[in-house]
């Protein structure tokens, strides 16, 4: 069985501090437990607000953030599902929130690109324009993981089933999300959506978020945490509730494949994405 770690962060605008709290998490966890996949949360280099992208955006291969997480694969030797960062995207002021993932020996085997980007004013009045300074991805992106699928997607992705049945359809066992939920959002949806997107997938779930305090120009800012891996069933097997820290499951593809059998929902489907039979 796949041995899996979701490690929570509390990300801040300090790059060199971020970074630095990236390899400690990670080789601690290692130490620890052993795990042959680890997933970190959105923006795991820098959490500052989405106007300050362009700015700490790292090229596509080459940055701080990219080779810290290629060496930490090839180091530890372990698969590195490296959360999130900003990449350039060579239009000016704007970049993508992107997720690059690295197998055991530090090569790069999946990228993906946010698709939906968080543009919302929520109800304490504080607004979100993501897409102001980040481009949306297009691609729907599954890559194997030593015999397991794993389905990529990034936070406010949560909210949107489309994606999940795409990843369903491409043949996704696990599905990952980085993400940095607000606490306001998330305290009554995160959960929620996960369990739900975890059931109607009937694959394990694993997400990693950002928790705390961080600062951005428009004000202080919180986020959620409550990283957790779930089953195919929908029960959370594991938990990092409050501050930083990790936790780690073994990926059960026994029962994956019960649950399957028991209630065989890619057999029943009826509707495709777009609602036609």
């Amino acid at each position: 069985m796949l041995k899996t770690t979701v490690i929570q962060m509390n990300s801040r605008n300090d790059k060199a501090a971020n970074l630095k709290q990236i390899r400690e998490l990670v080789e601690t966890a290692v130490l620890h437990d052993q795990p042959d996949w680890i997933l970190l949360p959105e923006h795991c280099e820098w959490l500052g607000g989405s106007s300050g992208a362009a700015a700490v955006a790292e090229p596509s291969t080459g940055g701080e953030t990219y080779n810290l997480l290629q060496t930490l694969a090839r180091e530890n030797r372990v698969w590195i599902y490296g959360g999130s960062f900003y990449e350039q995207s060579g239009v000016p002021g704007k970049a993508y929130n992107t997720t690059v993932v690295f197998d055991r020996s530090g090569t790069e085997v999946a990228r993906y690109r946010k698709i939906h980007l968080f543009d919302v004013t929520t109800a304490d009045g504080v607004a979100y324009h993501e897409s102001a300074t980040i481009l949306r991805g297009s691609d729907i992106v599954t890559y194997d993981c030593e015999g397991v699928r794993v389905g990529c997607a990034i936070c406010y992705d949560l909210r949107f089933p489309e994606l999940f049945q795409g990843l369903m359809k491409q043949g996704a066992d696990l599905i990952a999300l980085p993400a940095a939920f607000t606490l306001l959002t998330g305290k009554d949806h995160w959960e929620p959506l996960i369990r739900a997107r975890a059931i109607e997938t009937e694959t394990w779930f694993l997400a990693s978020a950002q928790w705390g305090g961080y600062n951005t120009p428009s004000g202080p800012r919180q986020s959620f945490g409550q990283s957790m891996i779930v089953d195919p069933w929908g029960a959370v097997v594991a938990r990092v509730s409050e501050g930083v820290g990790f936790v780690s499951a073994p990926i059960d593809m026994e029962l994956s494949v019960r649950v399957r059998q028991q209630i065989p929902l890619a057999l029943n489907k009826v509707l495709h994405a777009e609602g036609t039979i």
